[in-house]
């Protein structure tokens, strides 16, 4: 059995900082892409940043030069750190990776519970 697991949500003032964590455990044999989506109240749930077992990240426009991705392929671990947090970024993360297990050698995607994320004063 595989599961992601989040941490790191909480309530921050426009202009603050936040580091998302998300560990991936259980029966892993290989983890491919992942990355964090966001889901705001009454919205779809859309990209935010990925990134590759090679390190290739990908950022969603509205959120480039305010949030970094990065990845320990060691411990099966993803970061989300955020600057300058805005209201809009208002939302439930959640963790998200590409996985293939290691008792049945199949792909599947595999998401966390989420974690949430509100910006206000």
């Amino acid at each position: 059995q595989v599961q992601l697991v989040e941490s790191g949500g909480a309530l921050v003032q426009p202009g603050g900082s936040l580091r998302l964590s998300c560990a991936a455990s259980g029966t892993i044999f290989r983890i491919f892409d992942m990355g964090w989506y966001r889901q705001a109240p009454g919205k779809q749930r859309d990209l935010v940043a990925s990134i590759t077992s090679g390190d290739s990240k990908k950022y969603a426009d509205s959120v480039k030069g305010r949030f970094t991705i990065s990845r320990d392929n060691a411990k099966n671990t993803i970061t989300l750190q955020i600057y300058n947090l805005k209201p809009e970024d208002t939302a439930v993360y959640y963790c998200n990776a590409e996985i293939i297990d290691s008792y049945y050698l199949t792909s599947k995607d595999y998401w966390g519970q989420g974690t949430q994320v509100t910006v206000s004063s």
